[in-house]
């Protein structure tokens, strides 16, 4: 059977729904069903609008980090260390057995390193002098 291939620019998101439906129960059917929970840090400005946290879920043992952000105001207080050890904490009343998470940002990845992660794969001139790291940091288990 040919399957004539096209192209868009555009997601829609029924689209995006369906297909992300269809790949969790293949998922599942192979692996068995996922205990996956979003987990959400937000940091809130006076005003109580969140400008900044960190985004991620656990599942199948592990803390997937999404994405981390601390806005400026907050920069060079410790405050990516606070969210990582937040996540990283519930991640463990959860169960998981350790975190993994990405990075092209130099100075996120020192911040990620500090906290104990270590890196485990790196696509060197990612874009320009930045290199894309994946990190990991297993937890020591009971």
């Amino acid at each position: 059977m040919s399957e004539d291939l096209a192209f868009t620019d555009h997601v829609p998101e029924a689209a995006r729904a369906d297909i992300l439906d269809r790949l969790k129960a293949y998922n599942n059917a192979l692996l068995g069903p996922t205990d996956r929970r979003e987990l959400f840090i937000p940091l809130r400005n006076d005003a109580g609008e969140i400008d900044g946290g960190l985004i991620g879920y656990t599942g199948r043992g592990w803390l997937s980090i999404e994405m981390v952000y601390v806005p400026e105001r907050l920069r060079g207080q410790g405050m990516a260390g606070r969210l990582l050890q937040t996540a990283e904490d519930e991640a463990r009343r959860r169960g998981c057995r350790g975190a993994v998470i990405d990075t092209i940002n130099p100075v996120a990845r020192r911040a990620y390193e500090a906290q104990g992660f270590s890196v485990f794969g790196r696509i060197d001139g990612f874009t320009g002098d930045f290199d894309l790291t994946w990190l990991i940091k297993r937890y020591a288990q009971p």
